[in-house]
């Protein structure tokens, strides 16, 4: 079969203008393309090391980077395709629709997402605090980007969705290294109270997980008809803080069954 010289001719004539009208925009949109590529990959290097500069958390170090520079290569090949003459309505539309129905089904995954993403940038607490949250108490062993794992004091462990985390309350009973034992116990009358208040400072003084500062402090808290209550205030380590309360307690009570101080319901 032998082709038409003029089909050739009109062949050649619209490759011709093709490549008159089209051609600059297509080598322009390459340039683009490649340049874009080449700036994207040094912002990636430079984003890394100022992460690493301000100590964000190791884990989430790759993952925004990650997230950053796919955002700039869509963006960019969108420009690209843009420049070139790429009509993108419908692709504009199709991806629309196909965000809006993932961010409809995927609404709660993406609220623990954005909110593990706030608690690594935010640091409320880091691994090895011990927060109340949730109605639980106990140690972060793990920060995740959808959720929180807690090992609570008995061995449980609890793992909470970071959005309630982020959007109800959190107690870091350790963020600031030591905290406050209250100790309140009532006295009769009969009972001196110079002489008490010199055995729980003896016993202050003598215990070794009693921190010197801040000051302990010691005074009456309450006047009854039965006795009179003396409270004691003593900080210790924020870390093992209940094993240091019943050991104090026990070491308190020996004290002052020693020095002759009848507690209530003690029997004569």
């Amino acid at each position: 079969m032998k082709l038409d010289a003029s089909n050739v001719d009109r062949f050649y004539d619209k490759a011709y203008s093709w490549i008159i009208d089209r051609g600059p925009s297509l080598i322009l949109g390459i340039a683009i393309l490649i340049l874009g590529l080449w700036l994207i990959k040094l912002l990636g290097r430079w984003i890394q090391g100022g992460m690493h500069r301000r100590d964000v958390n190791p884990s989430l170090r790759p993952f925004l980077t990650s997230l950053l520079l796919i955002t700039l290569r869509i963006l960019l090949v969108l420009t690209v395709m843009q420049i070139i003459g790429i009509q993108l309505t419908f692709l504009t539309v199709l991806i629309g629709g196909i965000g809006v129905a993932a961010g409809l089904a995927l609404s709660g995954t993406l609220q623990n997402f954005a909110s593990g993403v706030l608690i690594l940038l935010l640091k409320p607490f880091v691994v090895g605090d011990n927060i109340i949250a949730q109605s639980q108490e106990g140690t972060v062993t793990s920060i995740q980007i959808f959720y929180t794992i807690v090992k609570t004091f008995d061995n449980r462990t609890v793992v909470i969705p970071n959005s309630k985390l982020s959007n109800e309350v959190i107690i870091n009973i350790s963020r600031e290294g030591s905290r406050r034992l209250d100790i309140e116990m009532k006295f009769s009358y009969g009972i001196d109270y110079d002489k008490v208040v010199a055995i729980f400072n003896k016993t202050v003084d003598e215990f070794k997980d009693c921190l010197k500062t801040p000051e302990r402090r010691i005074g009456v808290s309450s006047l009854e008809d039965s006795g009179f209550k003396i409270s004691l205030n003593l900080w210790v380590n924020a870390h093992g803080f209940t094993d240091t309360k019943l050991s104090f307690l026990e070491v308190l009570m020996k004290n002052l069954k020693l020095g002759g101080i009848k507690l209530p319901g003690m029997a004569d």
